[in-house]
């Protein structure tokens, strides 16, 4: 989709026209260095680092699948930088303030901060039970981010950009969204009355009259255009960077940032008019800034942001915070990666239909790695995903505990290895120039697997965790075929050109394995950690710099050569069985082949 020239242009008139009015003074520099910045910040930041968030989750009910999702992609992202050698940061936390959760504190009979303290406790357990390994856990009930989202509020203020006003329209106290007579229909509650909906949600709305504080969204528009279309990687993956142009095609109006104090008392109360609550998402987004130190020491971080959202909150991360950094003269986001969401056979998930999945249960079940590995396997960021108990089952059994782990298996086996080593490599038999006991389907695999790493970090740059994984299990699979169709334990160990065949077979896949090993830290962490100790590998020695697969046959050292085997600590993976029902439970551990 383009828009012509003038369509951004208008946001420059309106700019100067404000600045004209005195709206914006002397911060002309900062707005336009906004845009500036968020297109060329890798300029700005020549220090290899990253900052990665979650969205901060709502503490009004327990979490869920999605949330877990979420939180194992942004950590998925943050690993790899890790594994990139970049000093990274990743945060994640609860947003606990708005009408909401006073609502439900109020239910539940207890005072506002006793419900989120519980509730936020047990998201920072599952993530951390999760392997889920963030740096900063926020909460928006803390002084640090209530005294930013004051400073972040005097800074809107005193641009001109919120004024007071009255509001009238829909708003959904289920999202906490204000929306658009065209965002609304009508529908029957469950007694059969009519009421109005939010047409995304399916949520009740209900019309509001209020004074409130606006901010001038509607400047923001041609300025939000400019951005999205000279930056199209800002929102990813790209039906989503679509939506968001779609909407800016309508007119934007006005947004309320604040709510009456008799209404909603849980908040933050606006700078200088205690009457005021100021809104929830301009609260809450501001999450983002708090934990780099906003105001004083966020620059450095600030520069390389991302954001990882569901598709449900794209408007609030797309449209309303751009605009208010824009206000404010901040750098926008490098990137707001967004994720579809998961049903349940099908179905989305509800409390009504008994089919939420529960992510405590389900990280027992299947294990944490076993979770980590099925979400971000079959999660498809641009398409809604289906969770069922026989998926996830059958995919953990068939790519972890057979593929993967009968690999492993098999060539750290004492029949095949019976030194325990990572035997020498022998040129004679696998040879450049395809003479030896090689065949074309082997020099295949090793460009494949020499190539693996591009195509990874490609898609793991690109949140495309699901292509990483694929890629990587289509050369495990290559990787199995070629020890298969070489039957190494019936090689005899005694004839000196079979022995030395056999010590290749086993140090091509120990190679191999090396390397699946290496990219998969991100994503299976724990398994990754068994799988390289089992081979030997030091954890200086699991870096991106480190992969430098299959030296011997290129030309290089390899280091690993001669060294012994780390200790076996049983099988990689356990394989999963149905049991009675629909609940699966791992296996008693079979002994490694021996």
């Amino acid at each position: 989709m383009k828009f012509p020239f003038h369509t951004v242009a208008r946001g420059w008139k309106t700019f100067h026209r404000f600045q004209q009015k005195g709206v914006l003074s002397e911060d002309q520099r900062l707005w336009s260095s906004a845009l500036k910045c968020s297109r060329s910040s890798s300029q700005l930041c020549k220090e290899k680092c990253f900052y990665i968030t979650t969205p901060i989750f709502y503490v009004n009910a327990a979490p869920h699948l999605g949330h877990l999702y979420s939180a194992m992609i942004a950590d998925c992202l943050h690993r790899w930088k890790l594994l990139q050698g970049f000093e990274s940061r990743f945060a994640t936390g609860t947003d606990e303030h708005g009408l909401k959760i006073q609502q439900a504190a109020e239910a539940a009979g207890k005072d506002p901060l006793t419900f989120c303290t519980e509730v936020s406790q047990r998201f920072e357990t599952l993530f951390s039970n999760c392997s889920v390994s963030f740096t900063d856990y926020i909460r928006t009930t803390e002084q640090r981010h209530r005294r930013a989202v004051e400073h972040f509020w005097s800074v809107l203020w005193n641009k001109g950009l919120i004024y007071k006003g009255s509001y009238e329209g829909w708003y959904s106290t289920q999202d906490e969204s204000f929306l658009m007579p065209s965002q609304v229909s009508d529908a029957l509650d469950p007694s059969g009355k009519e009421v109005k909906v939010s047409l995304e949600s399916g949520h009740k709305v209900e019309w509001m009259k209020e004074e409130n504080y606006m901010f001038r969204l509607s400047s923001f528009r041609s300025l939000l255009l400019d951005w999205l279309v000279k930056n199209p990687s800002a929102v990813q993956p790209e039906r989503f960077h679509q939506a968001v142009l779609q909407w800016l095609q309508e007119d934007l109006p006005d947004l309320s940032v604040s709510r009456q104090r008799s209404r909603l008392q849980w908040g933050i109360p606006v700078p200088g008019d205690p009457e005021q609550t100021i809104y929830v998402w301009l609260d809450a987004l501001v999450n983002y800034l708090t934990v780099v130190g906003y105001p004083e020491k966020h620059e450095r971080w600030w520069h390389v942001a991302h954001h990882v959202i569901g598709k449900d909150i794209l408007k609030f991360h797309a449209i309303y915070w751009p605009a208010f950094l824009l206000g404010a003269g901040l750098p926008l986001p490098q990137v707001i990666h967004v994720h579809s969401h998961w049903t349940v056979g099908g179905k989305k998930m509800s409390k009504s239909l008994g089919n939420v999945v529960d992510p405590f249960e389900h990280s027992q079940m299947f294990t944490n790695d076993g979770m980590r590995y099925f979400l971000l396997r079959q999660g498809v960021p641009d398409t809604d995903c289906d969770y069922t108990h026989d998926k996830v089952l059958k995919l953990l059994n068939a790519e972890l505990a057979d593929s993967l782990g009968g690999l492993l298996n098999r060539c750290t086996a004492p029949a095949l290895n019976p030194a325990q080593v990572y035997p020498a490599f022998c040129s004679h038999s696998f040879p450049r120039d395809r003479r030896g006991r090689a065949v074309e389907e082997d020099y295949h695999m090793v460009e494949t697997v020499r190539s693996l790493s591009t195509v990874v970090e490609k898609h793991y740059e690109s949140m495309q965790v699901y292509k990483a994984l694929e890629a990587i299990s289509a050369c495990v699979r290559q990787t199995n075929g070629f020890i298969q169709r070489h039957t190494p334990w019936k090689l005899d160990r005694r004839d000196s050109k079979d022995g030395r065949w056999l010590d290749t077979i086993i140090h091509l896949t120990l190679e191999c394995l090396r390397v699946y090993g290496t990219l998969l830290q991100p994503v299976v962490p724990e398994i990754s950690d068994r799988l390289l100790t089992r081979l030997g590998v030091q954890s200086q020695e699991r870096s991106w710099k480190d992969l430098d697969f299959l030296g011997r046959y290129f030309g290089t050292d390899c280091s690993f050569e001669g060294r012994p085997l780390g200790s076996n600590c049983g099988l990689l993976f356990s394989r999963l069985e149905t049991q009675s029902g629909d609940k699966q439970k791992t296996m008693k551990s079979k002994k490694p082949a021996q």
